[in-house]
């Protein structure tokens, strides 16, 4: 049975409402447009993102359950504590985004290609120079060796990707994350899709309308430009 997607238009900035979106797949909305910075705003906005393979047409999603991380739930154990400590390892922010892009949209080893591709990095770059997109950097010996990036709409970070080339270089970079978001918000990370390793970690799962509530209630709320300076940034534990 053919699947029937309402098609945007780049001179038209407008969604379907996303109890539009289908159940199988799950959350897929709306097919087209562009990668703007006015429609990839709008897109978060309303609890819709961007996610297409290469050869595909751009392809927008609403899934009808999300990944959330809660505030305080980024915890370094006992083991990652004694790593941090026995490393040589620096945190920070917003200090080189496109790297950490870049190393996000290589092909990792379980996969066939990547869903990062060139027009998303740069569209995700525009959003960073318009300080609405941030990265998290590890560094060792001046290399990073992982990192993540994301969008954030006030008090609400919604992650994008992530990516290791240390053992734990991820899961420091999301507890640096929520560390900072908590110096002047609850610390409520969005995750998009659940998956084992985020589960893990200790990432809940909750329903689409419970998300857009949480997302309309953070959404508007302050979230003052110096915390996202460039800056080095000191993991608690």
């Amino acid at each position: 049975m053919p699947i029937y997607l309402p098609e945007l238009t780049v001179n038209s900035l407008v969604f379907p409402p996303v109890s539009q979106a289908l159940t199988e797949p799950d959350g897929l909305l709306a097919m087209g447009g562009d990668l703007s910075v006015a429609r990839l705003t709008l897109a978060y906005q309303s609890g819709i993102f961007p996610w297409f393979a290469d050869g595909d047409p751009l392809l927008w999603w609403s899934p009808g359950t999300r990944a959330v991380f809660p505030p305080n739930t980024l915890q370094l154990n006992r083991t990652l504590r004694k790593q941090w400590q026995k490393s040589d390892l620096q945190i920070t922010l917003n200090l080189d985004f496109a790297a950490v892009v870049k190393l996000c949209a290589a092909p990792r080893p379980s996969q066939a290609q990547t869903w990062i591709l060139p027009d998303i990095q740069q569209a995700y770059i525009a959003l960073h120079q318009q300080g609405l997109a941030h990265s998290i950097e590890i560094w060792q010996q001046q290399q990073l060796v992982g990192g993540l990036y994301g969008v954030q709409l006030g008090q609400l970070f919604c992650g994008e990707s992530m990516f290791n080339l240390i053992d734990n270089g991820a899961k420091f970079a999301l507890v640096a994350l929520q560390q900072h978001l908590q110096r002047y918000a609850p610390g409520w990370i969005d995750c998009q899709l659940p998956n084992p390793f985020l589960l893990k970690q200790g990432a809940s799962t909750m329903p689409r309308a419970d998300y857009l509530e949480l997302l309309q209630q953070l959404r508007t709320l302050p979230a003052p430009a110096k915390h996202w300076q460039a800056q080095t940034l000191t993991l608690q534990y």
